[in-house]
C-alpha cells in the first residue's frame, strides 16, 4: 500500500500523523496541528536482491529491511582527520556593535544563519538595519568590492529607505529588495555574495515549489532549509528574522530554531527604552550572555553600562555632595541588590509599600518580582523576623522594567518590606545579597565574589551577604565592608530595619503589650 502523502504535523512540538486534531495528542496544545505535504520521490532504487539470497531475507527466515538509497563512490579527502582541519581561514565580521559581538561570540560567522525573534515593534527590523549599515560602511572603509544585502518581506523598498535615514544606515553599497519569493532571494543571494544577507521575516517568505500558507509550517522549513543550504554553499551569513506567538515563543515549527546556527532574543518591555539580545542557541559562542540596548527615536543604542538605568537618585554608592557630616540616606523602603545576567551582574533597587487595609483580602501587588516568591517572603518575615505585615497593603516593585526574581534578591526584598514597615531606611551605599529559606536562613548565592565586585566599582561601601561557608576563604572587595549573616533577624539588624522593641514601664513589671524577647 503506497504511503500517503499528506500528513499532519504539530507547530509546537514536532508531533506528525495522518489525521487532524483539534488538540496535539503530544504537547495538549490546542490550533497546532496543520497539513503537511511531502514530497514525492523520483526514482526508487533497491540495493541487493530480490531473491530468495542472503539480501533478502535477514536472520530467522523473516523479510529483512531493504533500503532505498544506493550508497555512492566517496573521493578521497572528504573525510580529514580533526586535526588537518584549517579553520585559520575563518574570520568573524563584526556587526558594528560591541553588544551585538558579545552575544554572537565575537561577531557573525561566514556561513552562518542567525534567527533573531522578538515581540511586534520591539525593533527588530531597526537593529538588523542598523547593522546592516554598520557591515556595509566597513567593507567600504576596508576597500572591498562585496555588499550588503537586506531583503525585505514586510515593507518596500521606499519604506526601508525611510527607515535607514532616520537611523543614518544610509551606505552605497547597502542593495534594498522587497520580495516575498524565495527562489527571487535565493537568486539574490548567489548572484550578489554579498558580506552579509538579512532576511525580514521568515513567516513572510513564501515557496511555489511546496503547499501551504505563507508563515506555516511547511513554508517556514522549506524557507528556513533553502537559506541554510545557499549559506552553507557560498559562504555568505544571513541573519534571519523570526515571529514570535502570543506567549513568547518564535513562531512556525520548533525544527526551525534547530535548524539555525544562532538562535537571539529580543526582548524588552513597551513602556520603557531598554532591550535586551540574549542568545538561546548558539554554535559558536557561550548562550549566558545578554546585550544591552536603548531604543530611540534615532534609532538602536548600546549600553555598554547598564548599571546605572536600575537605580534611582539616592540609592546607589556614589556620593552627593553633602557636607553637613552625617551619612545620606536612602528613602524608606528601598533596598538594592545585585543579580546576575549572563556573565553580567546587574544592580536591581527594590521599592516596597507597606499600607493599612480597608479590605477583608489585603492586596499583594508586584511588578518585576515574583507574586508567589512575594507571598513566602512575608510569610517568613512575620515568622523569624518579627514584622507583621500580613494585615498590610504591599506593593513592590523595582524600577526600568529590571527584574528581581533570581533567589539571590530574597534578602533585598525583605529589606525593603521591612523598611517600610518601619519606617526606617536603609543607609545609603549599602547593598543586600542573599536567599531567604523558609527557617529564615540566609543561604549562599553563585557568583557572590563577582556581585561584590561590581557594587565595589559603583561605589557602594556596604554589603550584607550570607556567612561563607568555604573554610579558609574569606569575602571581601575593595573598599567595602563584607557584614556576613546567617539568620533573616541578624540580616535586619545588620541593614538597621529590624523590629525596635518598646521600653518597658519604669514600674519594673513586664507590660503585657510588649512582644516576647527574642
Amino acid at each position: 500500500m503506497a504511503k500517503n502523502p499528506v500528513q499532519y504535523l504539530c507547530s509546537e512540538c514536532g508531533w506528525s500523523g495522518a489525521k487532524w486534531f483539534g488538540r496535539c495528542p503530544e504537547c495538549g496544545q490546542w490550533g497546532t496541528i496543520e497539513e503537511f505535504h511531502e514530497a514525492r520521490p523520483a526514482a526508487r532504487a533497491r540495493t541487493g536482491g530480490t531473491g530468495s539470497g542472503a539480501g533478502a531475507r535477514g536472520v530467522g527466515g523473516e523479510a529483512g529491511r531493504v533500503s532505498h538509497t544506493q550508497a555512492t563512490r566517496v573521493p578521497d579527502g572528504v573525510a580529514l582527520p580533526i586535526t588537518r582541519v584549517d579553520t585559520s581561514t575563518v574570520e568573524r565580521i563584526g556587526t558594528g556593535f560591541s553588544e551585538f559581538d558579545r552575544v554572537l561570540g565575537g561577531g557573525i560567522v561566514p556561513g552562518s544563519v542567525t534567527l533573531v525573534a522578538g515581540e511586534p515593534g520591539i525593533g527588530k527590523s531597526t537593529l538588523l538595519l542598523e547593522t546592516a549599515g554598520n557591515v556595509a560602511r566597513a567593507v567600504a572603509s576596508a576597500r572591498h568590492a562585496n555588499t550588503v544585502l537586506y531583503v525585505s518581506g514586510e515593507e518596500s523598498q521606499a519604506q526601508v529607505r525611510m527607515r535607514a535615514q532616520r537611523i543614518d544606515a544610509v551606505e552605497d553599497n547597502l542593495l534594498l529588495a522587497a520580495t516575498t519569493d524565495l527562489a527571487t532571494v535565493l537568486g539574490l543571494i548567489e548572484q550578489t555574495r554579498p558580506a552579509l544577507a538579512i532576511v525580514d521575516s521568515a513567516q513572510t517568505i513564501t515557496s511555489q515549489d511546496v503547499d501551504g500558507i505563507s508563515g506555516g509550517s511547511t513554508q517556514v522549513r522549506e524557507v528556513a532549509s533553502a537559506l541554510i543550504d545557499v549559506a552553507k554553499t557560498i559562504d555568505v551569513p544571513v541573519l534571519l528574522v523570526g515571529h514570535v506567538t502570543k506567549d513568547g515563543s518564535i513562531a512556525g515549527p520548533r525544527t526551525l530554531e534547530h535548524l539555525v546556527d544562532v538562535v537571539c532574543q529580543f526582548e524588552g518591555d513597551a513602556e520603557t527604552a531598554l532591550r535586551m539580545l540574549r542568545a538561546v542557541k548558539n554554535r559558536f559562542g557561550p548562550t549566558d550572555e545578554v546585550g544591552c540596548f536603548d531604543m530611540s527615536g534615532e534609532g538602536i543604542e548600546e549600553v555598554t553600562d547598564p548599571s546605572g538605568l536600575f537605580l534611582s537618585s539616592g540609592t546607589d554608592g556614589s556620593d552627593d555632595g553633602s557636607d553637613n557630616g552625617s551619612a545620606p540616606s536612602s528613602p524608606d523602603g528601598t533596598c538594592v541588590t545585585f543579580t546576575l545576567d549572563g556573565h553580567r551582574s546587574l544592580p536591581i533597587e527594590v521599592q516596597a509599600l507597606v499600607t493599612d487595609s480597608v479590605l477583608p483580602t489585603p492586596r499583594r501587588a508586584a511588578n518585576g518580582i515574583d507574586a508567589n516568591r512575594l507571598a513566602m517572603l512575608v510569610a517568613v518575615l512575620h515568622r523569624h523576623g518579627r514584622i507583621g505585615i500580613l494585615a498590610n497593603d504591599l506593593y513592590v516593585s523595582t524600577i526600568a522594567g529590571g527584574l528581581a526574581k533570581e533567589p539571590a534578591c530574597d534578602l533585598a526584598v525583605a529589606a525593603a518590606l521591612a523598611s517600610a514597615a518601619n519606617g526606617v531606611a536603609v543607609p545609603r551605599g549599602t547593598c543586600a545579597i542573599g536567599e531567604i529559606s523558609l527557617t529564615g536562613q540566609i543561604r549562599p548565592v553563585p557568583r557572590l565574589e563577582h556581585r561584590l565586585a561590581e557594587a565595589a566599582r559603583l561605589g557602594f561601601v556596604r554589603a550584607v551577604v550570607p556567612v561563607n561557608r568555604r573554610r579558609g576563604r574569606t569575602l571581601s572587595a575593595p573598599g567595602m565592608d563584607v557584614v556576613e549573616v546567617a539568620t533573616l533577624r541578624d540580616a535586619l539588624e545588620a541593614l538597621g530595619v529590624a523590629h525596635k522593641t518598646p521600653k518597658a514601664p519604669r514600674t519594673g513589671k513586664p507590660s503585657s503589650h510588649s512582644p516576647r524577647s527574642s
